[in-house]
């Protein structure tokens, strides 16, 4: 039988953002981009709320990328952004080092473009040993198709693929687990859409 994957834990993930920068969202046609940005908010928002380490690195920002994305630079205001030449950032030194220094074997992952600074990367951790966990709803591909194929190809490899709301709900697991509670329900009610506005909703019309 084969063995199930655990459940995620925050004291054994990093979170891995790449290239969310407006010179590459807009060639994203796999995911409205309005959707992928709230979605990658709400996935860097969830990685301050349970407190693990973040390494977020963009690419061409001079040349034609421009910077990381204001909305996420005000969810991650304390987090470095480190500025690489390769499309691969596992082929980058500094980029590289600063995910080893995080000690986590499990690799959150998210970014631009699906098809090449996403799976790159992800390819190349996954071949080191590491667990990688690939949040298919916060990236973007060129195309639907290329997205997908790029999304297969890294499942193939043993990357497992997985939501922010699923990481979200992951983390926190358990509702009376009052150290993130507000955090999270805060989370969801900003960024998770129709299940958002139900938590709202309850909190105002259902009292104790």
């Amino acid at each position: 039988m084969e063995k199930a994957v655990p459940l995620l834990s925050p004291d054994e993930c990093a979170l891995v953002l790449v290239d969310y920068q407006a010179g590459l969202a807009f060639g994203v046609e796999s995911l409205g981009r309005q959707v992928l940005l709230n979605n990658a908010v709400a996935l860097a928002r969830t990685a301050s709320a349970f407190e693990i380490p973040v390494v977020v690195s963009t690419s061409a920002s001079r040349v034609y990328s421009g910077p990381l994305l204001p909305a996420l630079q005000e969810a991650l205001p304390a987090v470095p952004v480190i500025e690489r030449r390769n499309m691969n950032l596992w082929e980058d030194d500094t980029v590289k080092s600063a995910i080893l220094r995080t000690n986590r074997k499990r690799l959150i992952v998210a970014g631009l473009l699906t098809e090449a600074c996403v799976s790159f990367p992800v390819l190349s951790a996954l071949r080191d040993g590491f667990d990688v966990y690939v949040v298919a709803d916060a990236c973007g591909g060129l195309t639907p198709a290329g997205h997908d194929l790029a999304l297969r190809r890294m499942e193939r490899a043993g990357a497992q693929l997985t939501s922010w709301l699923q990481i979200l709900l992951e983390f926190q697991r358990d509702w009376t687990r009052q150290s993130t509670y507000e955090k999270a329900r805060a989370i969801i009610v900003a960024n998770g859409g129709g299940y958002g506005i139900g938590l709202a909703y309850a909190r105002e019309m259902i009292h104790p």
